[in-house]
């Protein structure tokens, strides 16, 4: 990728160096299985934070070392980030190129490569939920709902990345590589040892919830490209400095610090937690990862497994039969150019002038189906790539915010407010797909709780990161925060 994405990532550096180590349990293997039955790998879990705390001890952590600093500490990174956004707004007024995101189909690798992060959002937070009548634990228990959107569908941040994901087709996340599942396991493997792990829940938390530039910059070129960049512009306000999580992240750690004890070894711990935040697949780690010749013959490979019995031996190119490229994994990497050299593809050309694209888009293509959106995004831009570096003029491609701007004109926009009203009743709330029946029976069940600690614990298990973005989650995280704030 290019230097300044480089130079930005070089505070960084010192983590990668800690990702080097073959690590004993497996993020990816350990995140689907917390998500699953969390109960059943609770030993796993706690020795993976072990692990993943003893890997991160000898990096630099800034935050300072006293709590009276930390609020003036949360003001300077916050005012640091603005200076360079401004920096880096009017360098793209003055014709500057886009700092992370080379064609449309790099930002749509980075919406799935951030998946299994953003797929757990919030997650390190949910063991507090039981801790509801401490006032000490309010502001991480109110970062919490608010992350799963007070129960409102359209606010839940899961809900909201899922709903993204699946708008462009970025199927497949689940099997990326190790490195990309790190922080959801740190995050999952926390939510569920919160007890044993709070100094570390607490200073994972200070650290995650500061603005980073890396969030305007995404938001501002996802904009660019057509993608809804609202789960991103979302974060911009919610953590923000003045009354967002960055605040409450402060607020919790001094209401928390223990009065009597080791002051101090509370506080190593919640820097080894703050610490966490800098392994594994970052922003702009997967940003810089991205090639896209690499991912086009990626997508090739995987659709070899199927494709390479499915073509007629009379399609041939450059004297093989396709399923001949197809099977044998070693010549995939050369079949795109052989298709070039056949004069299937017109490289630096508009898509519509190649044979191969009209096989596979459009609703009578031959192949119609078988790449996803996000797919056919990356084939598009590689077509339209020329190998000299310039690309083929499309069509002029309107913002998101410009194409929101023409549907209301156009008056194919409802009144949001009224359809999706920001609390509504409990049961009957818009969009939730679970049957009625099930929703009835939580608030029978709720209500026959004996008190309100065994309402809130009910209430809390379906407020899991597994569970709080399906129908009965929604509802439970509704009802638990009406409790929580009476």
């Amino acid at each position: 990728m290019n230097s300044m994405l480089l130079a930005e990532d070089a505070t960084l550096a010192a983590s990668a160096a800690a990702r080097a180590p073959a690590q004993p349990f497996r993020a990816r293997s350990l995140y689907f299985a917390l998500y699953e039955n969390a109960a059943a790998h609770a030993d796993e879990a706690q020795a993976y934070i072990s692990a993943q705390i003893a890997r991160v001890a000898a990096l630099p952590a800034d935050l300072p070392p006293t709590l009276a600093e930390l609020p003036d500490w949360v003001q300077q990174r916050t005012d640091a980030v603005g200076a360079q956004y401004r920096d880096y707004l009017a360098a793209r007024k003055a014709g500057a190129p886009r700092r992370y995101f080379s064609c449309r189909a790099h930002a749509l690798y980075f919406i799935k490569a951030v998946a299994p992060t953003k797929l757990v959002d919030g997650a390190w937070l949910y063991g507090l939920l039981k801790h509801w009548d401490n006032p000490a634990y309010h502001a991480l228990i109110k970062t919490y709902l608010e992350e799963l959107g007070e129960g409102v569908p359209d606010k839940n941040h899961v809900t909201i990345y899922g709903k993204l994901l699946a708008t462009h087709g970025c199927e497949g996340w689940e099997a990326l590589d190790d490195e990309h599942f790190v922080q959801g396991a740190i995050q999952l493997a926390l939510g569920h040892n919160t007890e044993r792990f709070l100094p570390e829940v607490i200073g994972y938390n200070l650290g995650y919830e500061q603005l980073p530039l890396h969030l305007l910059i995404t938001s501002y070129e996802l904009n660019e490209f057509g993608i809804d960049p609202y789960y991103f512009t979302l974060h911009v306000t919610v953590d923000n400095a003045a009354s967002g999580h960055a605040r409450k992240a402060v607020q919790a750690l001094a209401g928390l610090m223990p009065r009597v004890g080791d002051r101090d070894a509370f506080y190593r711990r919640v820097l080894d937690g703050y610490r966490l935040n800098d392994i594994g697949a970052s922003t702009t780690s997967c940003i810089a990862e991205f090639d896209l010749q690499d991912e086009l013959v990626r997508i090739l490979a995987t659709k070899s497994v199927v494709g390479k019995n499915m073509h007629s031996d009379y399609c041939r190119v450059a004297g093989r039969s396709v399923n001949d490229w197809l099977a044998d994994p070693a010549r995939i990497p050369d079949f795109p150019a052989a298709l070039e050299q056949a004069g299937w593809i017109k490289r630096g050309e508009a898509v519509e002038h190649s044979r191969f694209w009209r096989l596979v888009h459009g609703e009578k293509a031959e192949m119609f189906g078988v790449f996803s959106a996000y797919e056919l995004q990356v084939l598009r831009d590689w077509i339209t790539a020329a190998p000299d570096g310039s690309r083929a003029e499309g069509p002029r491609m309107l913002t998101w915010r410009a194409r929101q701007r023409t549907l209301d004109n156009l008056g194919e926009q409802q009144d949001r407010g009224a359809q999706f009203p920001e609390r509504g009743l409990i049961r009957r709330h818009p969009r939730l797909e679970a049957p009625d029946n099930e929703l009835r029976l939580l608030e029978e069940q709720v209500a026959a709780a004996p008190g309100k600690q065994q309402a809130m614990a009910l209430l809390g298990e379906l407020m899991s990161p597994a569970a709080h973005h399906g129908a009965a989650g929604l509802m439970a995280t509704r009802m638990y925060t009406r409790l929580f704030d009476a």
